[in-house]
């Protein structure tokens, strides 16, 4: 029983998993991993990066793991300087995640390219704002995802998303395993985003410690937050927090009401302590260090294994 949905089909990939576009961490060799592995890998275009550091990272990504390549933008921050979502189009990827605001203004660019454009809903009001931008594809995040999210968890998210739209769905926050991703298939989904579950990968970018604190975490051991975003003086939209993993810092700042420029002043990025880990309630699943086709493989091969069991 092969994992074939509307999504396999479309992109012509393998397996229904995106590699889930995390700023600082998805780079071309984490995409590229995924997408080998016959997923299909997103780059995380933070708002902060460069249109060199796009076209760098997708030749990488596709040195790797071929052609099919997403990249995943944050909307909200398009409005100001949309040169990340020219650079991105220029590398001519199959999909472009644009989550986090109204994407209208660019869905008609993407298609012109030919890629499909995917955002992520955090609410069924998020979904009837990018239905009627057009969109060709949506992904339900539960609270439970790492990173920024919304508030409701995955699964209750999932089945209102499913019953409101014709559009294909996918689901993420909290899958981590081949449990997680039969789980949303039966629901009806067409494949889930993981990102957690890559977390611990030595493809990831960014500081080596975000690896071993993913490890070490229990899926109690995230907090809902903005306050990472005040330290670094990001301009992200008030709606969103973000989920990090629990250490010092939040401990110390989390409820604070203390002005921005303490925040700043005690946050470092080189401190496990002092610093962020974005990561989702799924760290408690992750314990140890797998190369990222390794995890996306197992995820597939084990959702066959228990959809074959219960379709018997």
């Amino acid at each position: 029983m092969a994992l074939e949905t509307w999504l396999t089909r479309t992109l012509g990939i393998e397996v229904p998993i995106f590699g889930a576009p995390m700023g600082g961490r998805a780079g071309g060799t984490l995409a590229g991993e995924v997408t080998k592995a016959g997923g299909l890998g997103l780059l995380g275009a933070a708002h902060y990066a460069s249109p060199e550091w796009v076209a760098e990272e997708t030749a990488t990504a596709r040195k790797i793991g071929g052609d099919n390549i997403g990249v995943g933008l944050m909307t909200w921050s398009l409005a100001d300087n949309d040169s990340l979502l020219d650079a991105a189009l220029a590398q001519n990827p199959q999909v472009v995640l644009l989550s986090f605001g109204d994407p209208a203004p660019y869905v008609d660019r993407v298609h012109d390219t030919g890629a499909l454009v995917a955002s992520q809903v955090n609410t069924v009001e998020d979904l009837r704002v990018v239905e009627a931008a057009g969109v060709d594809v949506v992904i339900a995040q539960g609270g439970e995802a790492g990173g920024h999210t919304g508030k409701i968890a995955t699964l209750p998210l999932l089945q209102e998303i499913l019953d409101a739209t014709e559009l294909p769905v996918l689901a993420a926050g909290g899958i981590a395993t081949g449990r997680g991703l039969a789980a949303v298939l039966a629901a009806g989904a067409d494949g889930a985003m993981v990102g957690t579950a890559l977390l611990a990968s030595p493809e990831t970018i960014g500081p080596d410690y975000a690896r071993s604190r993913v490890i070490a975490a229990r899926s109690t051991d995230t907090i809902y937050t903005s306050v990472f975003d005040r330290a670094r003086s990001q301009p992200w939209p008030q709606r969103w927090g973000g989920r990090a993993l629990t250490n010092e810092f939040t401990s110390r700042w989390h409820d604070s009401d203390a002005p921005e420029h303490e925040l700043v002043a005690a946050y470092d990025p080189s401190d496990p302590d002092h610093g962020v880990v974005y990561a989702g309630e799924a760290a408690g699943l992750v314990t140890s260090e797998r190369p990222a086709g390794v995890v996306v493989r197992q995820i597939a091969a084990d959702a066959e294994r228990l959809l074959h069991r219960y379709a018997e």
